[in-house]
């Protein structure tokens, strides 16, 4: 007790949100996701990367593209790099996924805010 009243800490918790952004052909959109649900995401959880917290995905239509956004979510840098390589901006591209892709930016990192 602090003066009479109960002192609360919080714990912070640090975490790092990994964003890509990547656009397909419609017509490969579909392809696209169900590869992305059905093998990429299971995959990359199947690795047990220590630090690795789940992913989100985002679907947009964008003229005669499908933008795709994914999210995932880290706990450190370190974590993004055993994820990514030492090169963490570079885009991690599943080799059968390569041929969907019409085009994609280098992926960025953001700390996350609570």
């Amino acid at each position: 007790m602090v003066g009479g009243h109960a002192l609360t800490i919080t714990l912070v918790r640090h975490m790092i949100a990994r964003i890509w952004h990547g656009w397909t052909k419609r017509a490969d959109a579909k392809a696209y996701k169900e590869m992305l649900r059905d093998e990429i995401s299971p995959s990359i959880a199947e690795r047990r990367i220590n630090g690795y917290r789940g992913a989100e995905l985002f679907i947009r239509e964008d003229g005669d593209e499908v933008e795709f956004v994914t999210l995932l979510r880290f706990d450190s840098m370190d974590a993004v790099r055993e994820f990514a390589g030492a090169d963490e901006g570079k885009p991690v591209i599943f080799p059968k996924a390569e041929a969907l892709i019409a085009r994609m930016e280098q992926a960025r990192h953001y700390r996350v805010v609570t």
